[in-house]
């Protein structure tokens, strides 16, 4: 009878009475992804830094120099925006052609972004859109790593990034209304002598190329959507005239120094 067991048992290992490899170590499989995309694993470090130094920014609790921490959020989402604007134009060109290109990037948008506040006064309006960026972008290859470590991997994770997600659009929305407020910030920093003269008019210019972005169509879906409730709260009998006339003047200057926008 134990000779009849031993044989059943060798048997039922497989049809050749060879046994099936094991599966290799999560750690394995998740460290041969990192190392196959190395440049997402990069952006992925630097947008996880960028997350952590907003957040201590934003809650001292933590300690540290929330300057040096300001300083060092912007620093990361510059280095993510190069990283990203060399992988979208790998190839660099001293042509005006290739300057078109550069600056329809959402890439390169930001990185201008992150290098006119870097050594501004700490404006918690300047770090809230790189990240809440770093976040949405950091969650996309956290999923993907949690895939290759298995379908049930940390399930409590998974249904963070999940909500998360369901929440993209109006993320998206939120940072595109922070893009537009900030302006009107900055004039007022700079009339409290907490910002640089010339700022308003480069963050114009950074402005302009997001209202025209092609990759991201919210900010200029947000002006269009402002200017239609201040038109319709203009509009009703209870608005004093003069108000309705300054806010009528102040939407014809707007429009007027909006860019021109090819059909998309």
């Amino acid at each position: 009878m134990a000779d009849t067991d031993n044989s059943n048992s060798a048997g039922g290992n497989g049809a050749n009475g060879t046994s099936s490899p094991p599966p290799p170590p999560q750690g394995n499989t998740v460290m041969n992804h990192l190392l196959a995309n190395k440049v997402e694993t990069l952006l992925w470090l630097t947008r996880i830094f960028t997350v952590v130094s907003t957040i201590m920014f934003l809650l001292p609790i933590f300690g540290g120099n929330p300057y040096s921490l300001y300083q060092r959020a912007l620093i990361a989402s510059a280095a993510t925006s190069a990283l990203r604007l060399h992988q979208r134009l790998p190839t660099v060109q001293f042509n005006m052609d290739f300057l078109r290109r550069l600056l329809t990037e959402d890439s390169c948008h930001y990185l201008f972004f992150a290098l006119l506040f870097i050594n501004s006064y700490p404006i918690t309006m300047a770090v809230v859109p790189v990240f809440l960026f770093a976040l949405l972008h950091a969650c996309s290859f956290t999923k993907a790593l949690l895939n290759t470590m298995g379908p049930q991997s940390m399930q409590f994770l998974r249904n963070m990034i999940g909500k998360l997600e369901q929440q993209q659009v109006n993320i998206l929305r939120f940072i595109a209304c922070n893009e537009i407020f900030l302006m009107p910030a900055v004039v007022v920093m700079v009339f409290s002598g907490k910002a640089s003269f010339f700022i308003p008019f480069v963050y114009y210019r950074f402005l302009t190329l997001r209202y025209a972005s092609r990759r991201n169509p919210y900010c200029r879906t947000l002006f269009t959507e402002l200017r239609m409730t201040v038109e319709y709260l203009c509009s009703k009998p209870q608005c004093p005239q003069f108000v309705r006339n300054l806010c009528f003047r102040a939407i014809a200057i707007i429009s007027r120094m909006a860019p021109v926008v090819a059909a998309q």
